[in-house]
């Protein structure tokens, strides 16, 4: 069984090769826990919890979910082991670049990094300065990690869910894996099958921005957008890992990155 909805900003798929009398009600909920993250996290919604965090952990304490607690945790970690080439606090550039709407007074603050945020107990947070966190180089992976956790508790044995390519797979069936080659997108570049795992994707395959237009990825060190032309893959066991980790091939441009061994992933950089 197959289905798909828009969410995160793209469509996600739900494929599921258990055959049984609840898989409907299994993929609901799948579903619903990935809107869950959506509203949790999402920078366009004014009202999410990120947007809280953004305007106000740095003039209080703010209690938060579970999960944007997981997902702050695991950003603050590839932080670290990229040594700040991950950092999800570059919000406001993308921001004054019309990449993302406009919730913040961008003039009136000097904006700190992931590495600002502390943790006071387990799901309280504040910062040391004012915030513009963007989580959607990292969010959108652990709502398809979340996906699957919720069709295994709902007796679903095998499966995956792909949302705009960041790609898990779970089960005893083997899935076919294809890259679009960045010279060609619509050709599609076969580079093995995947088991047990997930692997996400960043690239620019089909877009037609104009010389002047800035990409989504900004180097934290420079505060430069990184105008890349072919496409950068991760292999992980967690697509939380696996999506945030191509921000790190993409900025690096190394394949062997220490921080790919240190999280179990496989990096792949397919140039133009």
């Amino acid at each position: 069984m197959i289905r798909c909805k828009p969410l995160l900003g793209t469509f996600v798929e739900i494929s599921i090769h258990t055959a049984c009398l609840s898989q409907e009600r299994a993929i609901d909920k799948a579903f619903a826990a990935i809107k869950n993250v959506q509203d949790l996290m999402g920078f366009h919604n004014p009202q999410s919890e990120l947007s809280k965090i953004n305007a106000q952990s740095y003039l209080q304490k703010i209690e938060i979910h579970p999960w944007t607690a997981h997902v702050l945790r695991v950003a603050s970690e590839i932080y670290d082991h990229s040594h700040g080439l991950f950092n999800c606090g570059i919000g406001h550039r993308l921001v004054a670049a019309g990449l993302l709407p406009n919730n913040l007074d961008l003039e009136q603050h000097q904006f700190g990094g992931i590495e600002d945020l502390q943790f006071i107990d387990v799901h309280t947070v504040f910062s040391l300065k004012p915030l513009c966190l963007d989580l959607g180089g990292i969010a959108k992976g652990f709502a398809v990690d979340i996906a699957i956790s919720s069709l295994l508790s709902d007796g679903i044995e095998s499966g995956c869910v792909n949302a705009g390519g960041d790609l898990r797979v779970f089960g005893s069936e083997a899935q076919a894996i294809q890259i679009r080659n960045p010279a060609a997108p619509s050709e599609l570049i076969h580079i093995g099958t995947l088991e047990h795992g997930a692997i996400a994707t960043s690239s620019l395959y089909f877009s037609k921005r104009q010389q002047q237009s800035m990409s989504y990825v900004i180097n934290p060190f420079t505060q430069e957008h990184i105008d890349f032309s072919g496409s950068y893959s991760v292999i992980a066991n967690e697509c939380i890992y696996a999506d945030a980790l191509t921000k790190v091939l993409a900025i690096s441009g190394q394949t062997d990155h220490p921080c790919f061994d240190h999280f179990s992933a496989q990096a792949i950089r397919i140039a133009a």
